[in-house]
């Protein structure tokens, strides 16, 4: 792999990518030393606050029958699905637990949190982009009767929040990094900006370009995805939403769901989603017990990228999840 690739503000080589934990010189173990603190301060933060907002915290799901589709979706760039047999059934591992999430808030519990594995097999030539990884966390959360607007409020207290207790509590750590004075804390409501307006304005590739001209964190909305974003049909208008970070890009996704039976099935057959994978929930939302809800998932090692100016998302994990790449550990 000598081939450079340049994404976003990034331009990276395969001098850039991060090495296996027993390679790392003696200030590179520093600075990783430095990033898992702020990592643990990040979910000691996130954790602490959804449960004293009420929210309920679910273990995660490593295989499911029934886990994300990631289709249509045109951001997804899967190699391969990690696929197995167990006990006469296939299962897959889990690329995101948005069904469980639907399904758990509908049923359960109205409010409710998980730290998520998901593993998603992307295309080698993602290495170089510097935010992708095959196996990540995201920090899952649902809320019962939610709108986008509710969801949206909710992420801006956490963030501003959170940078409020980073430059408080990883003062030291942030500035061994270099990263202390580059965080702003930044002034809510963040700006919400339609993705119909953003491709006029930079055509199919604004995700790269708009991170470039923002100097704070910025909502994108509207953007076609799978099955379970609500769509308004009428409108042309998907209710969901991408959080983007100044210089960096996106790190978190969420919508306002759909819950109808007989626009899951349109929506389904439409994008050729495999209805009997998701049994279950479609008949569940037939006898009217999938809830309206609303959610996001934050993309846990981006964030931490982004808040300790790493040049590769494979800096936030001690052993690294490179697209392409398969390291002893």
């Amino acid at each position: 792999m000598t081939e450079e690739k340049i994404i976003g503000w990034k331009s990276l080589s395969i001098n850039d990518l991060p090495k296996p934990l027993h390679q790392l010189s003696g200030d590179e173990i520093q600075r990783r030393k430095c990033i898992s603190k702020v990592m643990t301060f990040v979910l000691k933060y996130f954790t602490k606050e959804f449960v004293n907002r009420g929210f309920e915290w679910l273990l995660p799901v490593i295989f499911s029958a029934s886990t994300d589709p990631l289709w249509p979706d045109p951001g997804a760039s899967i190699e391969k699905r990690i696929e197995v047999e167990i006990y006469g059934k296939k299962v897959r591992a889990t690329l995101s637990m948005i069904v469980h999430k639907i399904m758990a808030c509908s049923l359960i519990h109205p409010k409710l949190f998980t730290l998520s594995p998901n593993v998603r097999i992307e295309r080698r030539d993602r290495a170089l982009t510097g935010v992708h990884a095959y196996e990540f966390t995201q920090l899952d959360f649902e809320a019962r009767n939610a709108s986008s607007s509710d969801i949206r409020s909710l992420v801006e207290d956490l963030f501003v929040g959170l940078m409020k207790e980073l430059k408080k509590f990883m003062r030291d750590e942030l500035v061994y990094l270099d990263r202390y004075s580059c965080l702003q804390i930044p002034n809510p409501p963040f700006k919400v900006l339609n993705r119909v307006e953003l491709e006029e304005k930079y055509g199919g590739e604004w995700d790269k370009q708009l991170p470039l001209e923002i100097s704070e964190p910025v909502w994108v909305v509207n953007i076609p995805r799978e099955f379970y974003d609500f769509e308004d049909f009428e409108n042309n208008y998907w209710d969901n939403y991408d959080l983007l970070l100044p210089g960096y890009g996106e790190v978190l996704s969420g919508a306002k769901r759909e819950w109808e039976y007989s626009k899951i099935i349109i929506k389904m057959e439409r994008d050729h989603v495999r209805k009997e994978n998701y049994s279950t929930l479609l008949k569940l939302a037939k006898e009217k017990r999938i809830k309206p809800s609303a959610g996001a998932g934050i993309g846990l090692e981006r964030l931490v990228s982004w808040i300790v100016g790493a040049k590769h998302i494979g800096e936030t994990q001690l052993f690294p999840r490179v697209p392409g790449i398969v390291y002893e550990l």
